[in-house]
């Protein structure tokens, strides 16, 4: 009996020390309400680095999810490399469902997403447990284009009147749509890595590769890595390849999941926030 008691305990203590990461809900202070986020924290005192992780137009959680399963992935490699890991719910927040199929979005990458982004940041630099030289961001699809408006230099001005210490230490947009912001003449003030599938249907590739490359010489390191054979949403854990009627899914296009270009990500993600 006491034999079987003791294995026991020690099943359960395995469990224990194996059981998935909870984040902490914490609430932002915007100008006009307020921004719900979820927070990942290693164990600790710190100083840690942290990245601000931003959703896509599906939104970060779902009807039974905290965070949907590909960020709640994302977070815990990110947790496991030792960063926190802060995702602002832009669209939870304002009491938005998903955004993807929606004609007039209410929150806008340029603007409301660009704010929570500012708001993320001011409140990371109130946390003694921060790296306040060490805050990066990344982001997928509407998030990352959120990004790229949120990295420009021109964002310098407003970030400087909140006095929000450091710079951004990297950036990381995953398939972004760039086509604006290559029209625009887009540059970035900290180093920008962006990352596509050659296949991707939603986003534009060619867009992204003008817009990186039209940065050079005036801006700060920008490098773009195209993966072939890889759809949007290459780095989700799903099957290959797959058509969606889902309401958080593109409304265009053919996203999924394509296991070689997920793989080099997370080695391309390590090696850029390591910069």
């Amino acid at each position: 009996m006491r034999l079987r008691l003791t294995a026991l305990f020690l099943t359960l203590l395995m469990s224990a020390a194996h059981a998935a990461p909870v984040p902490q809900p914490v609430e932002i202070p915007l100008p006009s309400g307020v921004l719900h986020a979820q927070l990942y924290k290693p164990a600790g005192a710190g100083p840690f680095p942290a990245v601000i992780a931003l959703h896509g137009c599906g939104g970060l959680g779902g009807h039974s999810d905290t965070i949907l399963p590909r960020y709640r992935d994302w977070a815990e490699r990110l947790l496991k490399a030792g960063n926190a890991v802060l995702w602002p719910d832009s669209y939870g927040s304002r009491e938005l469902g998903p955004q993807c199929r929606v004609k007039e979005m209410h929150v806008k990458a340029r603007r409301e997403r660009v704010a929570d982004i500012a708001a993320a940041r001011a409140w990371l630099m109130r946390q003694n447990w921060v790296a306040r030289d060490r805050v990066s961001l990344m982001g997928w699809a509407n998030g990352a284009s959120a990004l790229l408006w949120a990295v420009r230099p021109q964002s310098a001005a407003r970030d400087l009147s909140l006095d929000l210490g450091p710079d951004f230490r990297a950036a990381i947009a995953f398939y972004p749509d760039c086509r604006i912001s290559a029209g625009l003449g887009w540059s970035t003030r900290v180093p920008t890595l962006v990352l596509i599938g050659a296949d991707d249907d939603v986003s534009s590739p060619p867009a992204c590769r003008q817009m990186v490359e039209g940065a050079h010489g005036r801006s700060a390191l920008a490098r773009i890595v195209v993966y072939p054979g890889a759809d949007h949403d290459f780095d989700r854990a799903t099957p290959p390849l797959h058509a969606s009627n889902d309401a958080a899914a593109p409304g265009r296009g053919h996203p999924g999941m394509e296991a070689q270009a997920r793989a080099e990500s997370q080695k391309d993600v390590v090696k850029w926030l390591a910069r």
